[in-house]
């Protein structure tokens, strides 16, 4: 299965041992779009707001590419500022592009206490509970 990870920022270190234990069962891992460079975002921020908004879009439209070539998306939700089970906007907004596109959706912990609870309930994700054997099993 081709799976695409996504996750804020704040989340890159727990993914080598992720994308290893999955691509160890056979499956293709594409990483987040600024997993290279973490913090190539703040250098567009710093250049003014319309090449920052640029930036965004091409960012959003190479995930919508992505996630239409993938099976599946993971979501990687842990702690972050104090709010358990994280997911930020832009990784909400991936899973939408993979719900409306009919991709599979797991996260890895629970969905969080939030505004978009509902929301991410409506998308039908598996949840894991932090547990890779589903996708190793697959």
């Amino acid at each position: 299965m081709k799976i695409f990870i996504i996750c804020s920022k704040a989340f890159y270190g727990e993914i080598p041992k992720i994308k290893g234990i999955l691509e160890k069962a056979g499956h293709t891992v594409t990483l987040p779009n600024s997993y290279e460079d973490p913090f190539s975002e703040d250098k567009f921020r710093d250049r003014g707001e319309k090449i920052h908004a640029k930036w965004k879009k091409e960012m959003f439209l190479k995930s919508m590419d992505i996630i239409e070539q993938s099976d599946a998306v993971l979501v990687l939700n842990f702690e972050k500022n104090g709010i358990k089970n994280y997911i930020g906007g832009a990784t909400f907004l991936e899973m939408y592009d993979a719900f409306r596109m009919g991709k599979k959706i797991f996260i890895y912990n629970q969905i969080p206490e939030g505004m978009l609870k509902d929301e991410i309930i409506g998308f039908n994700p598996k949840v894991l509970n932090s547990d890779l054997k589903i996708l190793t099993s697959i």
